[in-house]
Formats: C-alpha cells, sequence, structure tokens
C-alpha cells in the first residue's frame, strides 16, 4: 500500500505549516495573559493570607491593649472593606476597579501599621510568644505581597508589550481584538511622602 506523492506533500505542508505557526507568536498572547492572571491570582492569595492573619493579631493585642479600641476597630473596618473589594482575571483590564482594590488594600496596611506601631506602648504584648509569632507571618506576608505584585507587573508588561510589538501586534488586530492591555500597579496616593514616625 503505497502512499502517494500528493499526500506526501499534503501531509508535509499541514506539518510546515503547524510548525510555523507555533513559532510566528500567534500562542504568546493567550499564555502571556494567562500567565498574567496566574500571577494576579497569587497577589489576591496573599492579600486573602493577611486578611486571615489579621483577627488573631487583633485578639492578642485586645487582650493587652483594650484602652486602644479605636486602632483595633480602625483595622477590623479596614480589613472588612479590603475582603469585599474583589477583581477577577476578567476585570484586569479595567484600572478603575484594580484602584479601588489597591486603595482598600492600602487602607488596610495603615491601619496594620498603627497596630504594630500602638504595639510598641506595650512592653508585656511585645514579649508574648503568640503576638511576635503572628507579627512574624505578618512580616512575611507583607514580603510576599511585595515579591507577587513585582511579578505580576513584570506578567502584565510582556503582555501589554506583546499586544504592542510585532508580530504581537497583527495577531492581536486580527484573531485577538477582544484582548485589551491589562492594568498596572499604581503607587496608592501619599505613597511617595515618607511615613510619619512620631515618639
Amino acid at each position: 500500500m503505497a502512499i502517494s506523492m500528493s499526500r506526501i506533500r499534503i501531509i508535509l505542508a499541514t506539518v510546515l505549516m503547524g510548525l510555523s505557526l507555533s513559532a510566528c507568536g500567534y500562542n504568546n498572547i493567550p499564555s502571556y495573559e494567562e500567565q498574567a492572571k496566574a500571577k494576579w491570582a497569587d497577589v489576591q492569595n496573599n492579600y486573602q493570607r493577611r486578611a486571615d492573619l489579621i483577627p488573631n493579631l487583633v485578639a492578642t493585642v485586645q487582650g493587652y491593649a483594650k484602652q486602644e479600641k479605636d486602632v483595633l476597630t480602625a483595622v477590623i473596618e479596614a480589613r472588612a472593606k479590603a475582603t469585599q473589594v474583589r477583581i477577577d482575571a476578567s476585570q484586569l483590564t479595567d484600572p478603575e476597579k484594580l484602584k479601588q482594590f489597591l486603595d482598600a488594600q492600602a487602607q488596610l496596611g495603615g491601619a496594620l501599621g498603627r497596630l504594630l506601631a500602638v504595639s510598641e506602648n506595650y512592653p508585656d504584648l511585645k514579649s508574648n510568644q503568640n503576638f511576635l509569632a503572628l507579627q512574624s507571618q505578618l512580616e512575611g506576608t507583607e514580603n510576599r505581597i511585595t515579591v507577587a505584585r513585582r511579578d505580576y507587573i513584570e506578567a502584565v508588561r510582556v503582555y501589554n508589550t506583546e499586544l504592542k510589538t510585532f508580530p504581537g501586534l497583527l495577531w492581536a488586530a486580527t484573531f485577538f481584538r477582544a484582548n485589551k492591555p491589562m492594568a498596572e500597579f499604581t503607587a496608592s496616593e501619599g505613597a511617595q511622602a515618607p511615613p510619619q514616625v512620631k515618639f
């Protein structure tokens, strides 16, 4: 059973076309988009980890610093607001949604900073093993958030660049017209100002 020469040409042409399409960048846009979405999921995971640590931290501080009710209330309210503002992967092209999410997280970060500053006034609290462990976990989570945001920023840069440069520009104009550039992280208002330290 011999294969005809025209059949071999068709098979060879199909293989060559498949190889050329795989090397031409057609898959870059969806691949980079999925990478950016995965990095965003990591950012959200770390913010959720921080939110999960807060009730234990507040409860520990509350046992020592009952008179700091305003600070504790501010942390609880900021956590509630931060966990209500959600942004999923389909909304990453909306800079306003991303800004709302980041503003809520910044408020929570500020409230946590005030809570940790209050702990300086309570030597017994500062030496409490539970508080020290929670504080250490919170610091580690803040570092994870920083790394996750950096990774997301890089993934978005790669994706957005692919949409604007050749050959991705051609694919974006033809097959991926619905793909929009993703919103990037921006510093929250007042982030450039140095923190106020009061003794």
